[in-house]
């Protein structure tokens, strides 16, 4: 779907908190399509946005778990799952992390929340609250991608981008920032300069521009892509017998991220960009029920396996759906 009419600033401020990036961006429509405005996102917030305007964008997103009024509507979407999971302990452990990760950074806990439960985000949260400093800005800000590339899909998907006069609950805050670069920047400076030959090792950079698992579906009887398709990716982390035909126990599974498919019928990014992705058994399932109402399978799931020498490969795992057949293959 192409946008109608050049996007204006406010509009992508809804999508990201990021002045530099809305200018740029607004500046870069209209688009022929998601995938090309997706693409020039893309490009504008890793190569042209600076550290300032990273934290200006990470400034306009409220802590997980905020139920404050103030909070905007598509916040609230992508909280939803995490705040309907959360128990009176959780949330209160997940404001305590918050709180701590906010002094060490100096920026609020960035990541994708969507379909994410509060368990995995406090996860998440105490994982990465281990990161240098260097490290962590680069992953919140691959986190803010995340996000930016959900709600332009959102934007693309309305008829018309109705202007507001707010980003989505952002306030410039020029002071602020400086404060956040100040803390950033004092801990950048005390970090020795990695060896360009060993980035990814000492940086922790991948090298991959995209996850190592992807996916998209298409609608054979159509002839088109299957957009909307809500698509879940898990690994066996169980200490018991890997899957197979005789052993079908389903409690082994761990979910490592879920999206929806776009209008050109693929998800969005199912798990973390890494050099080695984790060998082990792999499952990718499709709500086909919703996209297919009066279907024959009300669910597709798809288990494959990657070996310890094909962990620097890349594993596209397409879904060809019809109402009464699927095919999937191992593409590039």
């Amino acid at each position: 779907m192409a946008t109608l009419r050049p996007l204006a600033v406010e509009d992508v401020l809804r999508v990201n908190g990021s002045r530099r990036f809305a200018t740029a961006l607004a500046a870069a429509s209209p688009f022929a399509s998601l995938a090309d405005a997706l693409l020039a996102a893309r490009r504008i917030w890793l190569n042209e946005v600076d550290v300032n305007g990273w934290l200006e964008a990470f400034d306009a997103h409220p802590a997980i778990g905020t139920t404050s009024p103030s909070v905007s509507k598509w916040s609230k979407e992508e909280q939803s799952a995490a705040i309907s999971t959360a128990t009176d302990s959780t949330a209160q452990e997940l404001a305590e992390w918050n709180a701590r990760y906010r002094e060490k950074f100096g920026f609020v806990f960035m990541i994708c929340a969507s379909g994410r439960t509060a368990p995995e985000v406090l996860a998440q949260l105490k994982r990465r609250y281990a990161n240098r400093p260097i490290v962590e800005l680069e992953g919140a800000a691959q986190e803010e991608l995340k996000i930016t590339e959900l709600r332009l899909a959102k934007l693309f998907s309305s008829e018309t981008a109705a202007p507001t006069t707010s980003a989505e609950g952002h306030i410039s805050q020029p002071d602020k920032a400086a404060d956040h670069m100040r803390i950033t920047g004092a801990h950048l400076g005390a970090l020795p300069q990695p060896s360009a030959n060993k980035a990814s090792e000492t940086t922790g950079i991948s090298n991959r521009t995209r996850p190592p698992i992807t996916t998209h579906v298409l609608d054979t009887a159509l002839g088109s892509p299957a957009s909307g398709i809500e698509v879940h990716l898990e690994m066996w982390k169980a200490a018991s017998s890997p899957p197979s035909f005789d052993n079908k126990d389903f409690n082994g599974w761990t979910t490592l991220g879920s999206s929806i498919t776009n209008n050109d019928g693929r998800s969005g990014q199912l798990m973390d960009i890494v050099d080695n992705v984790a060998p082990g058994f792999y499952r990718i399932s499709f709500n086909t029920s919703k996209y297919a109402p009066s279907g024959f399978f009300p669910y597709v799931s798809i288990i494959f396996e990657i070996k310890k020498s094909q962990t620097t490969e890349h594993f596209h795992v397409p879904l060809l759906h019809s109402p009464f057949s699927f095919t999937t293959y191992r593409g590039s």
